[in-house]
Order: C-alpha cells, then structure tokens, then sequence
C-alpha cells in the first residue's frame, strides 16, 4: 500500500505542499555525501573500530540526531547509486546500472523539483555521473573520479584549478556558497559530496602520519576461506592478498621507481592524471611531508620480505591506516560545516545528513572495494540530525534504502513526492514513527560482469532475519547459484544455508518474496544464462 497520500501531512505543522509557503516555515537541508564511507569506519556505529575514535564531528550527527543501523544500498557501485539519489529509482530505471556508459540528465531528478517546490539547489564535489549537470542553480563538481591534490572543479563558467587537498576545497567551497552566495528568502538543498574514501586513500598531507604507532584490530574474517559459499565469492578479483597494489594502493616504492616517474612527469606539460600520478600532483612542499612519513616505513618493509599471511597482515595495517586518514578529512569537513550552521544561526532550521554511495569492506572475508549484496558492502551509513523533529541520540531499525534518499527530501520540503519514485518517505521514521505498512523486504541488483573486480551479476530479497542471493549468467555454474544466509545466527555471513533440507519451505517463502519484489519494482528478469534481461 502506498504512503505518499499521507505523507505531507507529516512534515512540519502548518508546511505547505507548494512553493507558496514561506522560507522560514521549511527546512534549509544539508547533505554530506562520501564515497565509500563504510559503517564500520564511523564511531557511532560501534564497529570493531570505533575504539579509535575515527569519526568525533560525523559522531555529532548521532548524537544530535539518529542512526539508521539498517540503511542500504540497491547496487553496490559508485555511479549507480548516485543516480538512484537523484531518482528515487532503482538501476533498471534510472538507465545507470554499472559505472560503463553515460547518464540521462534529462530524466526527472529530486533536484528539479525541488527547485519548483521554490529551493535554490547547490551540488558541490564529486557526482560520477556524465553529461551536463541539471536542476541546480549552482553546481561546482569534480569531473569523474577527481584528483585528491590540485583539483579540478567544473562550473557552469569552466574548469578551474585549486591548489590544495580535495576534501578541504570542498568544505571551502560550500561554505563559501553559505556565505557569500546564499539567498536568505529562499530554503536551500546544499549537497556536499566528497571524493574520500574512495581508492587509492591519499590522505592530506597533515594526515599521513595518523595511525602509525598504533595497530589496527583486524575483523574476524581476515582470513575466510569461503568454505560454503559458491564461486561468486572464490573468484572475485578484490583481495587483499592479491588485488590490492604495493605501488598504486599502498604507496610503496623503492627511491629509483619514484626517480623514474619524476623523470617522467618533468616531462609532460601541466598535472599528471590518474592514480600513480596523484603523488606527482602534490606540491613540493607536501610531498617532502609524504616522503618523511612513508619513506623509512617502506624501507622497513622490503628490509622484513615478508610472506603470507605476514605479508597480508602488513597490507591490511597500511590499507587501513590510509583509508581512515582520508576519512580524517571527511569528518573535519562535517565539523566546519555544523560549526557555521550553528554560528551563522541555521542549526535550528536545518536539517543535516550523512551518508555514502555504499558501504565497503575493510578486511572483512579479506576484500576491499564493494559491488556484492553481503552486509559490509550492502548496507550504508545514514545518520541525520533535525533540531526540534529528530529525538537526539536515537537509532532506527527499519529497513530503508538509497531509493528513499530523493522521496525524503522532497517530504521534508513540502513537495509532492511523483508516483513513479519507488521508495518512501524517511520523514515518519525521522519523527519516531514507524508506519504499519512500512517494508519488511529490500531488493537488491548488481550487473557489472564481466568488469573490475570479477563480481559476478547478482540479484537478492534481504529481509530483517534472512538474506537470499541469486547469482546468475556468466561465470556462475550451471549459470544460476543461490546461497543463504540466516543474519541472526550468522551475522558475518560464513555459513551459506542454502542446500540444507530444514530450510526448504524458507527457500520457497524467498523465493516468492524475491518474484513479488521483482514485479512491485518492474524489473526486467534476470535470465540465467545472463543475455539481455527480459520484462517478466
């Protein structure tokens, strides 16, 4: 049953449904957006990791505000959830289904409506997505991927330069919209998205000697073998043991490899692009910081030769270290910001939110990256606070989605909520209230195969107790493989149930949960033998 009949009434007292209402009486809304930020490298999720205190400013959204514990993703990967922040739509429907090909700006956007519902709209970093930018009346965005060092920005006028770290440019910039580019008759959609934590983690210059006298606890499934899981996971190319890059990823070179590449940059004319490039982008300045502090750590390291499990051991620390000293910079970004809010006088009308593109593995079954519909990578961060409507301190159970992200802001700002959108309104849950008909299953669909990382097509019901995955087409045995997994009595997912007969009636119930989800979202079937998807 459809809420949106009953959502606008929930808003605010006396918020209009149109633009007529008046600026004061609808919410200014802040949303901080990172790549890859994972729930397990935020405090206020009480991870494995929180006891390092990663996350103080982010932290300060939970403690103001909620914590949704149960937040996922539709498809894990980068482009496509961004296009479903935009859309309220699943992959199959917004046309972004992996990160190849293009994007339909022309298509109806959140952004848009918003800026008939009378908001003036501001996008601000990293979007992923091509083609020219639409329904913001101000825009200054990264194109593609970005650089952590002397970014380039795009705007309306052109490309400029910055000279400086990513994650501060960005803050600069949006509070240089606060402040000198605001209009104080109209609300405000102000979108922030930094480029951290995405690969290959180059952290800030005043950031990369964090964490290096202290070792990192590594999670339990380090060293999973995937004994009862099926091929999908034995053959995904996003390990640490093998994937991941001394070089590239984890920034270890002897001095005649970086004497090379120097001789080689010298020669091309402006900033090198691409990964390898990054330490190239630097200022001279800042990568004498970067050479004190990795230089004898390196050196350390070829001296050890080590093998193995020691040598995973050792790329675990150093991807770790480096993943959460650009998340360093996210979280003081999200401290500037609050601070001005709070000091410029629109803390109480404003509501702030966080969260990222997807969530992401930090070990966990030995994986970086993202892209499968197990927890780490399926479930994101979304924390927000809304003085006077968010009870501080709470956390919120109910299962919830990216495809609910645009039906949110448009409910908060009193603006009909199009029937196509395919999630609900956040606002109800945001107030402590958990409608009756609200969800008890989500759908979930990857499609980049064969790609990056090797993860097979995969498509999944999950609900509060029991997941059920279906890989499929190309690479899969037999091109159609389920597996399992009972969230309760396995929270880390190793132990894939799937062939034992007790569970056969649940398999049938899944089976018809994932058919009915299937239809309430149109979505095109997913064929075993994996050629172009059908409409069931």
């Amino acid at each position: 049953m459809s809420m949106r009949p009953t959502l606008l009434s929930l808003v605010l007292t006396g918020l209009a449904a149109t633009a007529a209402a008046p600026a004061a009486q609808r919410p200014n809304i802040v949303w901080i957006f990172s790549d890859d930020h994972t729930q397990q490298a935020i405090g206020a999720y009480g991870s494995h990791l929180a006891k390092l205190n990663p996350t103080p400013n982010i932290d300060r959204i939970a403690k103001e505000g909620m914590r949704f514990d149960r937040c996922y993703v539709g498809n894990s990967i980068c482009a496509p959830a961004r296009a479903t922040l935009l859309t309220g739509k699943h992959s199959h429907l917004h046309g972004k289904m992996d990160n190849r090909g293009g994007f339909n700006q022309d298509q109806q956007t959140f952004p848009k409506l918003l800026q008939k519902a009378g908001y003036h709209t501001v996008m601000i970093g990293k979007i992923h997505l091509p083609g020219k930018m639409q329904g913001f009346d101000y825009w200054e965005v990264l194109p593609g991927q970005g650089s952590y060092y002397q970014p380039t920005f795009i705007t309306e006028e052109g490309r400029t330069q910055y000279t400086g770290y990513v994650a501060d440019i960005i803050t600069d910039r949006a509070l240089d919209w606060l402040k000198t580019k605001r209009k104080d008759d109209k609300p405000f959609m102000l979108m922030v998205h930094h480029k951290a934590t995405h690969r290959t983690w180059k952290a800030a210059p005043r950031h990369v000697g964090l964490f290096d006298d202290i070792t990192i606890p590594e999670p339990p499934t380090l060293f999973d073998d995937f004994a009862t899981r099926g091929v999908a996971a034995h053959q995904q190319d996003m390990s640490i043991a093998k994937t991941m890059r001394l070089a590239a990823d984890l920034k270890v070179r002897k001095e005649e490899e970086k004497a090379e590449m120097r001789a080689k940059y010298a020669k091309q004319k402006g900033l090198p692009s691409g990964e390898i490039g990054a330490y190239y982008r630097m200022t001279e300045e800042h990568r004498q910081i970067w050479d004190t502090a990795y230089d004898p750590r390196n050196k350390a390291f070829f001296e050890a030769n080590l093998k193995g499990d020691d040598l995973i051991r050792w790329k675990y620390q150093r991807y770790l270290k480096d993943y959460l000293r650009t998340a360093k910079s996210i979280d003081e970004s999200v401290g500037a910001i609050l601070d001005y809010l709070k000091d410029a006088g629109l803390e109480e009308n404003t509501i702030v939110m966080y969260s990222s593109d997807q969530g992401f593995y930090l070990g966990e079954h030995g994986w970086f990256d993202k892209r499968f519909m197990y927890e780490e990578s399926f479930r994101t961060p979304l924390l927000a606070k809304w003085p006077g409507t968010i009870k501080p301190g709470t956390a919120n159970k109910d299962l919830v989605q990216n495809i609910d992200f645009a039906e949110t802001f448009l409910d908060i700002a009193g603006a009909k909520i199009p029937e196509d959108m395919q999630g609900e309104s956040l606002v109800p849950l945001l107030k402590g209230e958990t409608p009756e008909d609200w969800r008890d299953s989500l759908y979930y669909h990857y499609y980049e195969y064969p790609a990056v990382h090797s993860v097979r097509k995969h498509e999944g019901v999950a609900m509060e107790r029991y997941k059920l995955i279906r890989f499929y087409g190309q690479g899969v045995p037999n091109a159609e493989e389920f597996e399992l997994y009972d969230l309760v009595d396995d929270p880390q997912e190793l132990n894939n149930v799937y062939g034992e007969p007790k569970h056969a009636e649940l398999i049938t119930e899944l089976k018809a949960k994932l058919k009915a989800l299937r239809k309430k979202y149109a979505v095109p079937e997913a064929p075993a033998h994996g050629g172009a998807p059908r409409q069931g």
